[in-house]
């Protein structure tokens, strides 16, 4: 090597980066050919077929997709008619359990006026009998004390009272 060369290459840097020698020669022109020659029967057989083959996976993925989306759609509608649903049988239900309420407590004062009806007629039937048999013990009583009366009087004097 010469000076005049070890220069060029070692300030281009050209051999020692590795770059490629391309002559144009013959082979260049049979290389391209083959490429052209390749692209012609390729892109027919196959390049075209693949692309087709993409866009028809293209196409069925988006229909996919809008398909999941109006079913999504018609999800949401149906969760939102089920919920409005829902809280229409909850009310409805609170107002008939309100309404049940309001019924038992008539019905629980009605049945606590009656049992107090039927308590205080069974008072008052026990108070009359109670009032009864002590007249009754009373009147015997009286006759009793009379007669004890008369027969103490009697005893101490020693002879008939007459009354």
């Amino acid at each position: 090597m010469t000076l005049a060369t070890s220069t060029f290459i070692h300030t281009t840097g050209a051999v020692s980066e590795g770059a490629v020698n391309l002559d144009l020669d013959g082979s260049l022109f049979v290389h391209l050919g083959a490429v052209i020659v390749l692209l012609l029967v390729l892109k027919p057989t196959l390049f075209d077929p693949m692309l087709r083959l993409f866009e028809e996976r293209e196409k069925r993925i988006d229909g996919a997709r809008q398909l999941a989306s109006k079913e999504d759609e018609r999800s949401a509608q149906a969760l939102a008619a089920y919920e409005t649903a829902l809280a229409k049988a909850r009310e409805e239900g609170a107002k008939t359990r309100d309404v049940l309420r309001v019924e038992a407590q008539k019905r629980e004062a009605d049945v606590m006026a009656q049992a107090r009806d039927e308590a205080a007629s069974v008072l008052d039937a026990g108070r009359k009998a109670t009032r009864i048999e002590l007249d009754s013990a009373r009147s015997q009583l009286h006759q009793q004390a009379d007669g004890l009366g008369k027969l103490i009087a009697e005893r101490v004097l020693g002879r008939e009272v007459v009354s």
